[in-house]
């Protein structure tokens, strides 16, 4: 085996393009790697990915280790806790070796025979990637819809399952985002997605119809909204279309009983207006920052839900934001109840409404700092609600709360064969920003830390479109090894997230983003400073928005970061955000802002975009990916900006790409590649912190 040492790296060719924007010139000599026709590109991210092979080859042991660490703590056999539908309940089942759920049900009870709705094993047949992302009963319960994506692009196909025979019905709808049943069960609505990967139109189709035939009933022609989300209300009456952009919203109903009607707008959109509709017998309960930064809920009648009809039922709280994660709240509308899903100081809440007497309460739950999102609540007479929970330290649970009784029950906590709970613990500490703002930081690390400065330690942030979930403290099994392996476990909560409400998203973005990068070196530098760890024990991550995060203050502080992984990073910045053609660009204008109708934008940009900020320095060891099918990130980012720092930096550590070509932004669609990835990923930040066990 040659020594690492002795391993070449690619040397990307150059290619100098200028580009001149409000007259100023940039000249970009990796450009013509945008070209996805263009034979070298390939050639180029397969030398990389054999580089970074032959680099890592020394690690095989440690990551095979790895992986077997992980898949020892998987109950690979297991199933879910049932979801009861009408006269049915329906769960999903795993089973050894096999990389993908089968989904399940038994009529009239959990003793009766099991009836498999969709084997995704089978579905995948032999599809390297094979990603299902909706899967829909009909109301009558004979058909299932389901979506498809088998190249990691997220243009899915849209198949429909005989439950009755076990035939596929439809197979021929492309270029799908989202499906919902009229309540005919013989209506399918769905949304499609343009060249941009933007969902752009819902169609109405019948079933057994020629698709072509389709009838078109929403068009959205404003690039500025790019989500789309097409639900069906837990009453079952109506069928929603809920369009966004980044600061704005829209929706329009139809009766489900009714599909073939015209759709009806709710309130037509309004400039930084967002609102999202839930239906509740002759009212619609309206969830809406109209003078609300973290959100309220109205109440308006169904048969006028104009604005001037609109009734508090939940106020307005400063320090209290109703959960929003894209492109819906998350809140439970039932027959006597409403639950709502909250962040207060980063830490969340659960409210119950009676609506009988408009009281509520709050439901206790098991520690402070966890994770909470809805699970599945198909039934709106149902007086429970289900939740998953999960913390550092305790594994994806799903919990029931009886409503009535004012109970909590776990239904059902996931089995990590050798996990002991009470190794650990957790902490939230607060760091200081730049201008004094207090950032959280949630810890995990063994018992009995011993805050010396020579823990290895691990830390991720994002901080990006008001997201919440990214950062909160979830349980992992492939943390784990990193835990027992004497790490400190950290998640920055930083501004540019939603962590602290919408006021902390617009402190970290457009003209504030800044904000979001020093506030994550105030984390790092506080983590040094209390004894958590050392700079040259730190290692960081990010993906996405987050691999942003990474790029930029690696740049900004390749002192203060031994180890740095950015996974499907959006680091050339300007290059992206001058093109609207790119699927994403124009709807991000109102997260970072325009550099082309803006100066004042572009030379924000220019401050922090990490391509364009890359010098002739000593950075980390960098381990970045990026994927061929990401339409999200484009494969181009990573990989250029992979090519600049390796003919620019003036170190000797370690510079990886691994690039994908059948995967798109969210990685590998199987459990164990997924795994892998992890142990990949682990080995990598193991073996350049020296910590070879």
């Amino acid at each position: 085996m040659a020594r690492v040492e002795d391993i070449k790296p690619p040397v990307a060719r150059k290619v100098p393009k200028e580009i001149v924007t409000h007259g100023d010139k940039r000249v970009d000599e990796y450009f013509w790697i945008r070209d996805r026709s263009n034979p070298g590109v390939i050639e180029y991210i397969e030398a990389e990915n054999r580089y970074t092979e032959d680099m890592m080859k020394h690690t095989k042991p440690l990551q095979e280790k790895l992986f077997k660490e992980f898949k020892g703590r998987l109950m690979e056999t297991d199933s879910t806790v049932p979801d009861k539908m009408d006269d049915y309940y329906y769960y999903s089942r795993t089973e050894a070796e096999k990389q993908y759920p089968i989904y399940c049900r038994k009529k009239g009870g959990l003793e009766a025979p099991e009836e498999i709705v969709l084997d995704i094993n089978e579905a995948a047949g032999g599809n390297e990637f094979f990603n299902v992302e909706v899967c829909k009963i009909s109301p009558d319960h004979k058909l299932c819809a389901y979506l498809a994506d088998t190249d990691g692009s997220e243009r899915h196909t849209l198949f429909v399952k005989d439950l009755r025979t076990g035939k596929v019905i439809e197979n021929s709808i492309r270029d799908v985002a989202m499906a919902e049943w009229a309540n005919d069960s013989r209506t399918l609505f769905y949304s499609i997605i343009d060249k941009e990967a933007r969902p752009f139109k819902v169609m109405r189709h019948v079933l057994e119809a020629d698709h072509k035939t389709d009838v078109e009933v929403y068009h959205e022609k404003d690039k500025m909204f790019c989500y789309l989300a097409l639900t069906k209300t837990k009453s079952r009456a109506y069928i929603m279309i809920t369009v966004m952009s980044t600061t704005t919203s829209e929706v329009r109903y139809v009766s489900a009983d009714k599909p073939a009607e015209a759709f009806k707008v709710i309130k037509p959109r309004k400039h930084l207006l967002e609102y999202f509709v839930f239906h509740h017998g002759d009212e619609f309960y309206i969830v809406t920052n109209e003078n609300a930064p973290n959100y309220k809920i109205v109440e308006a009648p169904v048969s006028d839900p104009s604005e001037k009809n609109w009734n508090v039922l939940l106020p307005h709280r400063e320090n209290v934001a109703i959960c929003v994660s894209e492109p819906q709240p998350w809140v439970e509308v039932f027959k006597d109840y409403v639950v709502v899903f909250e962040l207060e100081n980063a830490v969340p809440k659960l409210q119950v409404i009676d609506l009988k007497d408009k009281s509520s309460h709050e439901i206790r739950l098991p520690e402070s700092m966890c994770a909470i999102k809805p699970a599945n609540n198909p039934e709106f007479g149902s007086t429970k609600v289900r939740f998953n929970y999960s913390s550092f330290v305790t594994p994806p649970s799903v919990y029931d709360y009886d409503m009535k009784a004012s109970k909590l029950e776990l239904m059902k906590r996931q089995e990590v064969p050798g996990f002991d709970p009470s190794r650990y613990e957790t902490e939230r500490t607060f760091a200081n920003a730049k201008d004094g703002t207090k950032i959280p930081i949630s810890l995990v690390h063994k018992k009995g830390l011993a805050k010396n400065g020579t823990n290895p330690a691990f830390l991720y942030g994002y901080g990006g479109y008001g997201d919440f979930e990214g950062p909160a403290p979830e349980f992992k099994i492939w943390l784990l090894s990193l835990l027992d392996r004497g790490f400190v476990c950290a998640n920055a909560h930083i501004r540019g997230g939603g962590d602290l409400g919408k006021k902390w998203h617009e402190q970290g973005s457009m003209m504030n983003k800044m904000n979001t990068f020093t506030d994550f070196i105030a984390c790092a530098e506080h983590l040094v400073k209390e004894g958590y760890t050392s700079r040259d024990r730190l290692a960081i991550r990010g993906r996405s928005a987050g691999g942003l995060l990474t790029g930029v203050v690696t740049n900004m502080r390749p002192d203060l970061f031994k180890v740095v992984v950015a996974e499907v990073p959006f680091v050339d910045v300007i290059n992206s955000m001058l093109d609207d053609t790119i699927p994403l660009t124009a709807s991000e204008f109102e997260e970072w802002g325009n550099p082309g109708a803006s100066k004042e934008h572009y030379d924000y940009f220019k401050r922090y975009s990490p391509y364009d900020n890359v010098e002739a320095k000593d950075y980390p060891n960098i381990l970045t990916t990026g994927a061929w099918n990401d339409s999200r990130v484009q494969y181009w980012e990573p990989t250029k900006w992979t090519a600049k720092l390796r003919a620019t930096k003036t170190d000797n550590n370690i510079l990886l790409l691994k690039s994908t070509i059948v995967q798109g932004h969210s990685g590998a669609s199987g459990r164990y590649d997924y795994l892998k990835w992890y142990a990949f990923m682990s080995a990598f930040v193991l073996d350049r912190l020296g910590i070879k066990e």
